[in-house]
């Protein structure tokens, strides 16, 4: 079975660099408290780990 990831942001994206705000837009994230749902790969988890210090990850099985 593929998990899921709950991502909800919770700083801003002021203080972030360009490749960190493209990957906050591609996940889908728009503001701070927002929460979308993505799918557990290899490749989610390398954006998330590049926008640890923004996002709150939260692991749910489907």
């Amino acid at each position: 079975m593929m998990g899921v990831l709950n991502v909800t942001q919770r700083r801003s994206s002021n203080g972030a660099n360009d490749k960190q705000r493209d990957t906050l837009r591609s996940l889908g994230l728009r503001r701070i408290g927002h929460t979308v749902e993505v799918n557990d790969s290899e490749q989610a988890r390398g954006m998330l780990h590049a926008i640890r210090h923004l996002v709150e990850v939260t692991e749910e099985e489907k």
